[in-house]
């Protein structure tokens, strides 16, 4: 599709700054957005269970991800189409399979942390490595 911007959307201040830039580019260029949050279910989230059932997840995922979108969009100055998308699959499968047809991929950076990667997050570097289309990750806030 020409024109398509994908974007991961996480939650994540990041996630949030990465959608912003995805929303004002579109809106730049003539073209749209998709939206996408990846979620998986298997009981267990790097803790206590937080979801009872598959169907949680999903809900708790699209929820995140409309309450993302509805935020950045309240702020938007131009309009722009924005699609959103919960993707059950891991964060790099969703979003490479997303940006399949797209013009590009926008991901929000984590910051440097020692305990994902040194410059860029495991799904950043992941994207980069698999995506079929240019990739543009969007720094934190200096200020953050």
């Amino acid at each position: 599709m020409e024109n398509l911007i994908v974007v991961g959307v996480d939650g994540s201040p990041g996630g949030r700054r990465a959608l912003e830039w995805a929303i004002a580019e579109a809106a730049r260029i003539g073209g749209t957005v998709r939206a996408v949050t990846a979620w998986t279910w298997d009981g267990i989230d790097s803790g206590p269970l937080t979801e009872t059932s598959p169907a949680a997840q999903r809900h708790r995922a699209e929820t995140l991800l409309r309450d993302e979108i509805d935020a950045v969009l309240r702020q938007a100055h131009d309009p722009v189409t924005v699609t959103a998308e919960a993707a059950e699959n891991s964060p790099v499968n969703a979003l490479t399979i997303a940006a399949e047809k797209a013009s590009l991929l926008v991901l929000g950076s984590h910051g440097h942390s020692a305990l994902r990667h040194r410059v860029l997050g495991s799904v950043s570097d992941g994207c980069i490595r698999r995506a079929p289309c240019p990739v543009v990750v969007i720094p934190i806030d200096r200020a953050a």
